[in-house]
């Protein structure tokens, strides 16, 4: 009986598996690890802003039910918006800031200009005024700063030019 030429031939190990294309695995945490580290980072920024403002909401009642004098008032005031403002924005952007450009910083999310024009002059001027600040002036700038402090959790919702 004739012997065909298949059966003859030696047994071969297959090819060896390469290493393109990747199996799907693979594929799925090049996609996922980015995307989580993306969504980890801005799920500590958004938590981060959402602490900072919080305690300055409870800071600022503090301030407005103190019976401190109106210019411990004034200077509590003015470390409370610079601390908010330095750690919901980038240091470099904020900490350098004096005088009329913190002014127009503080501004840039209100209308009217409230800060250069208004009441808000008091956190740069009080300390060289001749007389001192009234509780009419400081409850003025307590309810700006709390217009500010609103005014900061409302553009945490939206995109930042």
């Amino acid at each position: 009986m004739p012997t065909s030429p298949l059966l003859l031939r030696d047994i071969h190990q297959p090819d060896a598996i390469g290493w393109w294309p990747p199996a799907i695995g693979w594929w799925l945490l090049a996609i996922f690890i980015p995307l989580l580290i993306g969504f980890s980072y801005w799920f500590y920024k958004r938590m981060t802003r959402k602490t900072a403002l919080k305690a300055a909401h409870k800071n600022l009642l503090a301030i407005k039910l103190s019976a401190a004098d109106n210019r411990e008032k004034l200077r509590e005031l003015s470390m409370l918006i610079r601390r908010v403002a330095i750690s919901i924005n980038p240091r470099q952007q904020v900490a350098s800031l004096t005088g009329r450009a913190w002014l127009d910083f503080l501004d840039q999310s209100l209308a009217a200009a409230p800060f250069s024009t208004g009441y808000g002059q008091l956190l740069i001027d009080a300390p060289y005024r001749n007389n001192p600040v009234d509780d009419q002036e400081i409850s003025q700038l307590i309810s700006l700063c709390e217009s500010w402090l609103k005014a900061q959790t409302h553009s945490a919702k939206k995109p930042r030019s």
